[in-house]
């Protein structure tokens, strides 16, 4: 324990309030592939009786017209949450007649003849610069890669929070300065501890080979249909997955809040040539929303963001000038094919404790050596995480990622006993615990475990995963119906969000040039 964190630690025990940790915002953004009977990726739209995705707050899609993404409020209980989703579970299967949800990060089997299809906004200019976007990401980076799917955790401390550390911390910020500040510690310690999420909570070391039929990508065969790395965690966080040369060669400083959002701009106006092949416009349609590093500031894959809710049509970097950070997004955990909606109540309970754990610890400045050796430590875990002999890099000394991740685990837990003094929250050690069984044991992890059950049903990686969503169907049809009052409320979000797509569409607008020009102005 640093000297740091344990002066925090101290001084938040000895307020007027030791439950200032508990109530913290959660939310979660969930991503599934709609697919058919034999696990087949479907070529159907959106559903319309899901509602608009370019306006519901609850059921959108993200790069595939088949690529789901449930959308929960923010909301203080770790077992509320879990409960929308799984409403928002019940009344998607109850609209997507016989079509079944796909329950791993990495994809179902994909047909080489049929290019998945992008998804669609409607005519408004904001519905075609989303789909623009799509387009210019499946050239970039190859329309299979952007159909994998994984689970996003938005976390922000309770407001009460924020006034007792500042004192404590004698800081004499704005209260948004010091809030956007300390969220950048915690963003900084996060990127280096992450590898620890990669160990826990990967769920994809194997996949179909139809993900990349033409190439080899070095990753040994496990049968003729599916490969796998046998000491894998999660290969969707691996170079496999969310990569290229160029996003590899993209300097985002985490130093500061002002630091991340000029890069990140510096990014999306500065040309990349490899993307000139592409061209911008073909035949008068745009192919992508530029020839830059990065079109958007979404486009920058990072396994955690400094978030801001925006405003209607203001850019995500525009929102963070206005405000400060509001909340955090981790982007790292992929969906846990044993939970029927993707991830439970323990793993909730850890974030939350251990993204507390990294905002009070000592968070230095990172260089940009700092920087690669958190990717390769990141990249690594999701190869080989389970090795035995697998070492990390910390402070440019070899590790044993058992000794450190109980290094940290020490730490978290002692968070989780101060969230668990406050009568609103419990369970939260309970939480920490689980998660140090993992680390004694490897082969209870849920990569480990889905490379036993391959073992054991002689399936393939496609076929299991079927097996699976049809399981997780049956599940969800068991449940009691939902009720009255929360079937209403997704229903009638559905049909208010096409309306809202019409009045947009029906609005005047300016010419498509005129409001991309505009908006990266803004």
């Amino acid at each position: 324990m640093s000297k740091i964190f344990e002066k925090r630690l101290r001084s938040i025990i000895e307020s007027d309030d030791s439950g200032i940790l508990c109530g913290g915002l959660k939310g979660l953004e969930k991503e599934s592939l709609r697919v058919n009977k034999l696990g087949e990726l479907v070529s159907t739209d959106h559903p319309i009786a899901l509602g608009s995705a370019l306006t519901s707050k609850y059921i959108t899609t993200d790069f595939s017209e088949a690529l789901l993404e449930f959308i929960t409020p923010a909301i203080s209980n770790a077992s509320d949450v879990l409960g929308f989703l799984s409403d928002i579970h019940q009344f998607a299967y109850k609209n997507i007649n016989e079509e079944l949800l796909w329950v791993s990060s990495m994809p179902c089997s994909l047909d080489q003849q049929r290019e998945i299809p992008l998804a669609s906004y409607g005519i408004s200019n904001v519905g075609r610069m989303k789909t623009i976007y799509r387009n210019g990401l499946g050239l970039r980076y190859g329309r299979n890669m952007q159909a994998i799917a994984g689970i996003h955790f938005n976390y922000s401390l309770p407001e009460k929070f924020w006034p007792i550390f500042k004192k404590n911390e004698n800081n004499q910020d704005s209260i948004e300065d010091f809030r956007s500040s300390s969220y950048m510690a915690m963003i900084r310690n996060f990127k280096r501890y992450g590898w620890l999420i990669l160990y826990l909570f990967g769920a994809s070391p194997a996949l179909c080979k139809s993900f990349s039929p033409n190439s080899s990508i070095g990753i040994p065969e496990y049968d003729n249909d599916t490969l796998y790395q046998p000491y894998g965690t999660s290969l969707r966080m691996s170079d496999l997955g969310y990569t290229s040369e160029v996003q590899s060669n993209i300097n985002i400083s985490l130093n500061s809040l002002d630091e991340y959002v000029h890069n990140l701009r510096d990014a999306i106006s500065t040309p990349e040539s490899a993307y000139n092949n592409y061209g911008l416009l073909r035949d008068g349609e745009y192919q992508q929303l530029s020839l830059n590093k990065l079109q958007i500031e979404n486009e920058y894959y990072s396994p955690v963001r400094p978030k801001r809710v925006a405003l209607s049509g203001e850019r995500p970097t525009s929102a963070l000038e206005r405000g400060g950070i509001e909340y955090i997004e981790i982007r790292s955990i992929d969906l846990n094919t044993y939970d029927p909606v993707g991830i439970n109540q323990n793993t909730i309970r850890f974030m939350e404790s251990f993204l507390i754990y990294c905002m009070l610890e000592d968070s230095p400045m990172m260089s940009l050596s700092d920087d690669r050796e958190t990717m390769k430590n990141h990249t690594n875990t999701a190869n080989f995480g389970r090795d035995p002999s697998f070492l990390l890099s910390k402070d440019g000394q070899e590790i044993s990622l058992k000794v450190w991740a109980m290094e940290l685990m020490k730490n978290t837990l002692k968070i989780a006993e101060l969230i668990d003094q406050n009568g609103e929250c419990s369970d939260y050690v309970a939480s920490v615990n689980a998660q140090v069984k993992l680390i004694e044991d490897p082969n209870a992890t849920p990569s480990a475990r889905i490379l036993h059950e391959l073992n054991n049903t002689g399936l393939s990686f496609a076929d299991y995963g079927l097996l699976l969503a049809e399981k997780q169907k049956n599940y969800f049809s068991t449940l009691t119906p939902l009720n009255v009052e929360k079937y209403d409320l997704l229903k009638r979000e559905a049909h208010e969000s096409l309306t809202k797509q019409l009045d947009i569409e029906a609005a005047g607008q300016p010419p498509l040039d005129v409001y991309l020009e505009n908006y990266f102005k803004s």
